[in-house]
């Protein structure tokens, strides 16, 4: 076996994150509530050397497959990252994350005044404002979020 090689077990069934930005892939595993708690394999391998990138994160998740919500958390924290799908150990679906237009029920809005943190239970929607950094806004109150600072549900 070559020295620069990777030596990470395949998975069965499950969820391979690929070409997350170096470093993010901690943030990653928070913001999808993926904590090894359900018994499930993770392996998670950061700051892997990338032809593409300078460094990226891989993630693999066992019996898990990523919903549209993770998706757009995902596309979030890690924009040009990749899903793949893994049925019986093969590739059965993969695809780039994309940030979509707007973004709801994966966090409140920030302002403590706005109707979605009132006793009313109206979800939150963000409309992607800008996808640079990306910069969401409620779309109820109008206010600005960033993106860094925020608490996902």
């Amino acid at each position: 076996m070559r020295e620069s090689e990777l030596i990470v077990r395949r998975i069965r069934e499950g969820t391979v994150i690929d070409h997350i930005d170096g470093g993010r892939g901690l943030q990653v595993l928070s913001a999808l509530g993926i904590d090894g708690g359900d018994g499930s394999l993770i392996t998670v391998a950061l700051n892997v050397p990338s032809g593409k990138f300078s460094k990226k994160d891989i993630i693999k998740v066992e019996n898990r497959f990523l919903k549209d919500d993770d998706t757009n958390r995902l596309a979030l924290i890690a924009p040009s990252a990749t899903v793949n799908i893994i049925r019986d150990y093969k590739l059965a679906e993969k695809r780039r994350v994309a940030l979509p237009n707007e973004i709801g029920r994966i966090f409140r809005c920030t302002n403590p005044d706005c109707i979605t943190n009132s006793s009313e239970r109206i979800e939150s929607v963000m409309d992607v404002a800008s996808r640079e950094g990306p910069v969401l806004k409620c779309r109820y109150c109008s206010r600005i979020l960033d993106v860094s600072r925020m608490d996902y549900t």
